[in-house]
């Protein structure tokens, strides 16, 4: 740590220019009083009272703050202050009033933030715990039915089987789903960026959903008809996955023969973006800003009903922001939401 000084001479000057007055004055009535009277004595005196009390007070006033600043100093550098272990030690008390008020702000901000990672933490936990033992325990109950002889009945067996294997698929899906949250989070899921269409993709997940919509009777369709491709630049099977996730969301919380529309916009001169919008039931405000949150669910029992691992906006959140793309997200509750991402444009060179 440094030890050189911001010095302030304020407080000596003012002291020493009392001292000097009350000393100069009391020598000068004494002198008149009880000697021959001099303003030679008398200026001489001033001037060396008024050094003497200056440089004094300066060094004993200096001396006994910069030992007690300088323990404030080391017990901040304890904390582990990067920013006041680099700075040097000032004596200025307004100085380092704002040093120390700065520094407690910060400090009470890192506590808050947290104490919100905590609780983010404990209730992740508790997702995570809760989404892992219902299929779990399903499965355990069914291979434990057949281990206690419902094994030999065929249609027991056959039927107690399909379902823990639903069971087994739903805990595949959910460890997948982690697992590329975790790489992608760690920088170490890869990226194949290629050029490709959009309009193309988006209609080729409408066609994997169509059997899901038509149980709903949602409509699946584009806002307008796109004659040309719309050249972007991505990793298209992620890309893929979050059109998929965002699509299936819309039929599982769109409304019984509702709809969902997809439109694709030029948002500037090399950046496209990508709207999924339904109406079905929408999402109340608060709820929004947690959306994307792991294993979140706005409607906690509707939304396990409809299955899902409840990773799927995290998800696309992730391979969004690996993209360096931004997601967005405007909801009116009981009239519907709208997804949208942003997508790198591939500039088209226009045929002679």
């Amino acid at each position: 740590m440094s030890l050189s000084f911001r010095k302030t001479y304020k407080f000596a000057v003012k002291s020493a220019i009392y001292i000097t007055i009350f000393s100069s004055g009391l020598v000068g009535i004494l002198t008149y009083l009880f000697f021959e009277f001099s303003w030679l004595f008398i200026l001489i005196f001033t001037l060396l009272i008024a050094v003497f009390s200056f440089f004094m007070l300066q060094y004993r006033v200096e001396k006994f703050i910069y030992r007690r600043v300088k323990k404030i100093y080391d017990d901040i550098s304890f904390l582990d202050s990067t920013s006041f272990r680099n700075q040097p030690i000032t004596t200025d008390m307004a100085t380092l009033t704002k040093q120390v008020k700065k520094f407690a702000t910060d400090k009470k901000l890192e506590i808050e933030m947290l104490k919100d990672r905590e609780e983010y933490r404990r209730e992740f936990l508790g997702n995570v715990s809760h989404e892992l033992k219902t299929p779990l325990f399903t499965v355990q109950g069914y291979i434990s039915t057949l281990l206690d002889g419902a094994m030999e009945d065929k249609k027991i067996r056959k039927k107690y089987l399909e379902r823990a294997d639903k069971g087994v698929e739903r805990l595949v899906y959910i460890v997948e789903d982690l697992d590329m949250i975790s790489k992608l989070e760690m920088g170490d899921e890869s990226m194949e960026m290629v050029e490709f269409d959009i309009v193309e993709l988006t209609q080729n997940v409408m066609d994997l959903l169509e059997m899901k919509a038509n149980k709903k009777e949602i409509t699946l369709n584009f806002d307008s008809k796109y004659f040309r491709p719309i050249l972007v630049f991505g990793d298209y099977e992620k890309i893929q996955q979050v059109v998929m996730n965002l699509m299936v969301n819309s039929i599982k919380y769109g409304k019984f023969g509702g709809s969902t529309e997809v439109g694709i916009e030029d948002l500037t001169n090399n950046k496209v973006i990508v709207r999924i919008t339904d109406n079905g039931e929408g999402i109340e405000k608060q709820n929004i800003p947690r959306l994307f949150e792991r294993f979140y669910r706005v409607d906690k029992s509707g939304a396990r009903s409809e299955g899902g691992s409840g990773l799927g906006l995290s998800i696309v959140k992730h391979i969004i922001e690996a993209h360096d793309e931004k997601v967005y997200v405007e909801s009116k509750f009981g009239a519907g939401s709208e997804f949208s991402f942003t997508l790198e444009k591939v500039e088209t060179v226009p045929s002679k």
